[in-house]
């Protein structure tokens, strides 16, 4: 079976949201923030609403006002080319201001996070004059060659109760870190913190098959991992099913029955309501 592609990015955002949870009011949140037409985007712009906040997590520690983070998933390169390209949105950022030099240059930073360490890049920095040093586990601040102030997250070397969310995203978890995902998931309050969490463990379950089907003989763990993935499974069976639908009104007008025939013929086969057959009727 053809594997569903992983929406990394999405996951990313989600467990972004998550990890800034303490600042959650004095933050904007703008995902897949478009600079001009697509594809300049970025994947997203944290926007610190006062200059006097202190952001608890340590991947906020380097943050001014405006705040471009690039993402990379497990599948994608980190290189030096990626790091220009992450300044470059931050130019093109400060350029749209509303005024002249309305967005400060110094009140701009740049993120680039991705699972592994870049070890060429390091490399990199290091033969062209590039400082790099480690500020916490896991994040390290770039300095020389960049017009802000940029950090490279390595979420593979985050500290696994502080950044939970951030380090599910990863093709190597282990059953403990899917259980502790779940924990932390059964332990947050409100709804939109569990959705923001599912949409999380959604990616960690699809990029992590066989240790879920290990998982799967605990019948706790299954029920867990139901309640999660339920939603999903469904909506796409209610793709297919509605494909087929319109598939079988195209055949039948293709073979130029009218569309009382095709609306008796859909409600037979598929037991639809008599609107939800107009609809399919409607909508072609």
């Amino acid at each position: 079976m053809k594997e569903t592609k992983i929406q990394w990015h999405s996951a990313f955002v989600s467990a972004m949201d998550l990890d800034f949870e303490e600042n959650r009011v004095d933050l904007t949140f703008e995902k897949e923030y478009n600079l001009n037409t697509k594809p300049l985007e970025i994947d997203l712009l944290i926007v610190k609403k006062e200059a006097f906040v202190q952001i608890a997590s340590e991947i906020g520690k380097l943050f001014k006002g405006h705040n471009i983070m690039e993402y990379k998933s497990p599948e994608d390169h980190l290189d030096i080319d990626t790091f220009y390209k992450t300044l470059a949105y931050a130019c093109l950022y400060k350029s749209y201001g509303k005024t002249v030099d309305g967005i400060k240059a110094e009140d701009i930073t740049t993120s680039i996070l991705r699972e592994a360490k870049p070890i060429e890049l390091f490399h990199y920095f290091e033969e062209h004059g590039c400082k790099v040093t480690q500020a916490y586990g896991g994040i390290y601040y770039v300095a020389g060659k960049t017009w802000f102030p940029t950090q490279i997250v390595v979420t593979g070397e985050l500290d696994q109760d502080a950044h939970i969310w951030l380090k599910g995203l990863s093709r190597n978890l282990e059953k403990g870190d899917l259980r502790r995902m779940m924990d932390e998931r059964n332990h947050l309050i409100e709804k939109a913190d569990r959705e923001l969490a599912d949409s999380v463990l959604e990616v960690s379950i699809s990029a992590n098959r066989k240790i879920v089907e290990e998982l799967i003989g605990d019948e706790s763990m299954y029920e867990a991992l139901m309640e999660i993935m339920e939603p999903k499974i469904k909506q796409r069976e209610d793709a297919i099913i509605k494909k087929g639908i319109q598939g079988t009104v195209d055949t039948l007008r293709d073979f130029g029955h009218k569309d009382a025939e095709i609306k008796t013929a859909i409600i037979k086969r598929y037991n639809l309501s008599l609107e939800e057959a107009e609809d399919y009727i409607r909508n072609k």
